[in-house]
């Protein structure tokens, strides 16, 4: 009996006859040779169709069927070293499962608004195929990272009462007889975690309603979010870029294919991957980028340009430490000897992929942050429990947030890694 198998698992049949799968990308042929460009999920691969070693009716659909049309082949695989794949398969028979007409993402060139409208059915070419499986190993590389560190998963509320960030760039939805809000972030549901277990983190949806047509900004993503109690900055920085180096490594040793296909260069991740990150303090990057021309005064949160100057400056992932007090949210420590700044920094990404970690020292003092929810405009008794935290054996804590999409668009350097997610909703969409 044939055995069944994937198109990953090519490799490990090589000179054997299998059964696999597919559907059908694309195709070509001459009088004597058909091409079929193939896909079954695991991976794509070219089968080859000699019209002299197969029967005239297979032949005949091999040259006449469809682009996306399911199948079943029957041949034997050989090594294709043409090809990013390395392996093809000379096919004995061809079996049609589902037919299919008129597919609407043909092989030519498609703007990325017809293909956010077919979403759907975007998933099943190359690219977003790439991306989503790189996605894939971040995630499961996020898990190890974590395990081995000793933090605890848990997860926060999507549904939530207030603003943990102090914005009201929320979704309000109502909960019964009470207003709710979509969740922004887990960070204040994950320090009373790290108060309970040490250090953990989350891994979820989050939700801004900020109304922005960049690449830079999306309405939902997905955001992990560690806290680590008995930890001050220096150490939390340290966790940081172990985390991103081990997420790259696990990319390079475990998505070469992916990469491949996207045209990534591993020469330019394997730097990443060097330890330890560049510091500079905020002051020092003010003062980088006016010697640089940038017109730019002490007190502004960076944009684009500036965050992309500065990490391409290090060729490096960089931190930028200590951010004015007021363009950053309420909970963070403030700086010991300055009342102007807070104990903070964001990793920019080098190649135009700007911030890609926030994170900070916590406050702890109870009556410090009493006082800036309080000047935040907040509702003290909405972060009643969030204040008993520092009433019942507070410790120094700190964490961090990094954004899924945006780590991916830097890894893959893709510009649109959201919509290959399915489906479409608006929620989702982001432009160019």
């Amino acid at each position: 009996m044939v055995q069944q198998i994937s198109i990953m698992d090519a490799k490990d049949h090589v000179d054997e006859k299998v059964k696999i799968g597919v559907w059908l990308t694309n195709k070509r042929s001459s009088g004597k040779i058909a091409f079929l460009q193939l896909r079954d999920g695991t991976a794509f691969f070219q089968g080859v169709v000699v019209k002299s070693q197969v029967t005239p009716e297979v032949f005949e659909l091999a040259k006449e069927v469809k682009q996306e049309t399911s199948m079943w082949i029957t041949g034997v695989i050989h090594e294709d070293s043409r090809s990013k794949f390395g392996y093809e398969i000379e096919v004995e028979d061809l079996e049609v499962v589902g037919e299919s007409e008129d597919y609407p993402i043909t092989p030519k060139d498609h703007g990325i608004d017809f293909l956010l409208d077919h979403r759907h059915l975007w998933l099943r070419s190359k690219r977003p195929w790439a991306i989503m499986n790189i996605r894939n190993e971040v995630i499961r590389a996020t898990y190890e990272f974590f395990n081995q560190e000793g933090f605890i998963k848990m997860d926060s509320p999507i549904l939530t009462g207030s603003a943990p960030e102090g914005t009201t760039e929320l979704f309000h939805t109502e909960y019964f007889d009470r207003d709710a809000y979509l969740s922004q972030s887990g960070q204040l549901y994950a320090e009373a975690g790290a108060m309970a277990y040490g250090k953990v983190f989350t891994f979820g949806p989050t939700f801004r309603a900020e109304k922005s047509k960049t690449r830079r900004h999306l309405i939902e993503f997905w955001m992990i979010e560690p806290e680590m109690a008995f930890m001050h900055q220096e150490q939390s920085l340290e966790v940081q870029e172990r985390y991103i180096a081990h997420l790259v490594q696990a990319v390079i040793d475990n998505c070469k294919y992916a990469l491949d296909i996207l045209g990534r260069d591993v020469e330019t991740l394997k730097k990443y991957t060097k330890l330890p990150y560049p510091r500079i303090s905020y002051d020092e990057a003010i003062d980088l980028l006016k010697a640089n021309d940038f017109d730019v005064d002490w007190g502004v949160d960076f944009g684009s340009p500036e965050e992309t100057f500065l990490a391409d400056h290090f060729d490096q992932p960089v931190f930028v430490l200590n951010y004015p007090k007021a363009i950053k949210p309420f909970y963070m420590k403030p700086h010991p000897t300055r009342d102007d700044v807070v104990i903070c920094a964001d990793l920019l990404a080098p190649e135009g992929y700007g911030e890609i970690i926030g994170g900070s020292e916590r406050a702890t003092d109870y009556d410090y942050l009493l006082d800036q929810i309080k000047k935040a405009g907040l509702d003290p008794k909405d972060y009643a429990w969030y204040l008993d935290l520092r009433k019942y054996g507070s410790v120094p804590h700190a964490g961090f947030g990094l954004g899924l999409e945006r780590f991916l668009t830097w890894i893959t350097s893709e510009d649109h890694v959201r919509e290959t997610i399915p489906f479409p909703r608006l929620l989702n969409r982001i432009y160019p």
